[in-house]
């Protein structure tokens, strides 16, 4: 009988020890893929490009975004692309943008991520612009491929003054 149960809890030991190298596989492959959505949201972004910008979320009206900037909600992929349209619109010069402190938890069908995005963009007489954005994307698996479903932007506010700091980094 005892060694029966010594067999047992073998057996149960090594189910375990085999099924968490699977796991972990697993989740280190969806973590790569949302991490080459984000390179690659990264990318269109320095380039002001706004397919490749809105290819990195989900193409319809389940897209739910608060943004940091008026209106503050933006329902669906048609609203969020015209708020990139106007985002870029006083910026035609070059930009900037770097993630940092990007970290993604995900299990097969949903993940999310938190970073630090900061972005300089020049406008028109050359003077640049700087942002410093605390970004929670939210990720939804859709026929195989991981998209942003649900996005919030922020920045700090300074409590003495009770205004947005545009440009503090943690």
């Amino acid at each position: 009988m005892k060694t029966r149960s010594v067999l047992r809890g073998l057996l149960l030991a090594g189910v375990i020890v085999l099924a968490v190298p699977l796991s972990a596989r697993a989740q280190t492959k969806d973590e790569q893929a949302i991490r080459a959505l984000e390179d690659r949201f990264a990318a269109a972004f320095r380039a002001k490009d706004i397919n490749g910008i809105m290819a990195c979320y989900v193409p319809d009206k389940s897209l739910v975004v608060f943004d940091a900037v008026p209106p503050r909600q933006y329902l669906g992929a048609e609203a969020y692309r015209k708020d990139f349209e106007e985002f870029f619109a006083p910026y035609p010069g070059p930009t900037e943008f770097e993630m940092s402190g990007l970290s993604i938890t995900a299990d097969g069908r949903l993940g999310f991520s938190h970073s630090i995005q900061r972005c300089v963009l020049t406008d028109k007489d050359g003077k640049k612009q700087e942002f410093v954005v605390r970004v929670t994307d939210g990720y939804r698996k859709v026929n195989g491929k991981w998209l942003i479903s649900h996005e919030h932007v922020s920045w700090p506010v300074d409590p003495a003054t009770g205004k947005a700091d545009l440009v503090s980094k943690p």
